[in-house]
């Protein structure tokens, strides 16, 4: 957080006039930030900004007046900690290794003919559902799956996730003094120009589908404005 002096910024379209403006929004994007502050914190501008990596660690962003002889509004927010969540394990079938020659030779033995004799459907449909279970449990085996949730961005490919962990790394070791300094920027520029390219490619393909896929797109568009802003000039 802090006092960025952008005054340009249209925070709700994403959106700069100035070169330097433009720099540090590709900054905030290839960083996964969020902006939450919503109204102006100097005259008409919002110059003062809060940066976080994830949505909904802040709350309560309230502008207070100002501080003494500055002419900045102070910004008074809560950093919400909620209790970390246990995801819980779901037991699924992993048909992978399943035994699918037994699982049909076991149900090829039962003589169906007499054992649904006389039955009505719903006795035949138990006896049928007892059998199926049977051949399941001994053909079919389960595994344990988490239902945390791990939404990823449209434009997040599988080849991304690797190249910021390699961009985290590389910074990590430059911190630490294990990585030159040329190498960490070479690591960081490929990934930001991964990044944008997964970004327009993804963008371009919404666009082309728009008219058969509007959800898709109306659901890109507001999740790129999930951080609303006023679109405001430059104080004078």
């Amino acid at each position: 957080m802090g006092d960025f002096n952008h005054p340009d910024i249209c925070w709700r379209d994403n959106a700069a006039k100035r070169k330097q403006s433009k720099k540090f929004l590709e900054c905030v994007d290839d960083n996964f930030l969020l902006q939450v502050i919503e109204e102006p914190t100097r005259r008409d501008a919002m110059l003062d900004l809060i940066l976080t990596n994830k949505e909904g660690l802040v709350g309560d962003v309230k502008l207070k007046g100002s501080l003494g002889c500055s002419d900045h509004e102070m910004v008074e927010f809560r950093i919400l900690r909620a209790a970390r969540r246990a995801h819980s394990k779901l037991t699924i079938l992993d048909f992978r290794r399943a035994d699918f020659g037994l699982f049909r030779d076991l149900l090829g033995r039962i003589p169906w003919d007499k054992a649904l004799e006389g039955r009505g459907a719903q006795d035949s449909w138990l006896i049928f559902k007892g059998h199926l279970l049977q051949a399941q449990e001994r053909c079919i085996p389960t595994k344990r799956k988490s239902s945390k949730n791990t939404k990823r961005p449209p434009w997040m490919n599988k080849e991304l996730p690797g190249k910021v962990k390699q961009k985290k790394e590389a910074y990590r070791g430059w911190k630490q003094g294990q990585v030159a300094w040329e190498e960490y920027r070479e690591t960081l520029q490929a990934a930001r120009e991964q990044v944008r390219k997964a970004k327009a490619l993804t963008e371009i393909s919404l666009a082309r589908d728009v008219k058969d896929n509007k959800k898709s797109f109306y659901r890109y568009v507001s999740d790129k404005r999930r951080t609303r802003g006023k679109c405001e000039s430059p104080p004078e």
